[in-house]
C-alpha cells in the first residue's frame, strides 16, 4: 500500500538505505563500510560500498531514498 508523503514526488518510489551487517554480506564481499539499499517491501535490491554511493545509485534508478537506523 502506497501512502502520499509532501516530500515523495507522485510516482516515484521509496527505496531504504541503511548500512549493512557483517553477517548479512554474501560470500565474497569484502568487510567494510558497505551499505545496503532495500525496496519498499525490504528486499535487497544492491550493496554499494558507502552511504553516499547507496543514495547516488538510488537516485539514478529513479528511487527516493530514505535512511534507517
Amino acid at each position: 500500500m502506497k501512502y502520499p508523503h509532501p516530500n515523495i514526488p507522485e510516482g516515484r518510489a521509496i527505496c531504504y538505505v541503511r548500512a549493512a551487517e557483517t553477517s548479512d554480506l554474501p560470500e565474497g564481499v569484502p568487510p567494510g563500510a558497505v551499505y545496503a539499499i532495500h525496496d519498499e517491501a525490504g528486499n535487497r535490491l544492491a550493496l554499494v560500498p558507502g552511504r553516499d554511493m547507496a543514495f547516488a545509485v538510488a537516485r539514478r534508478n529513479d528511487f527516493v531514498p530514505v535512511s534507517v537506523h
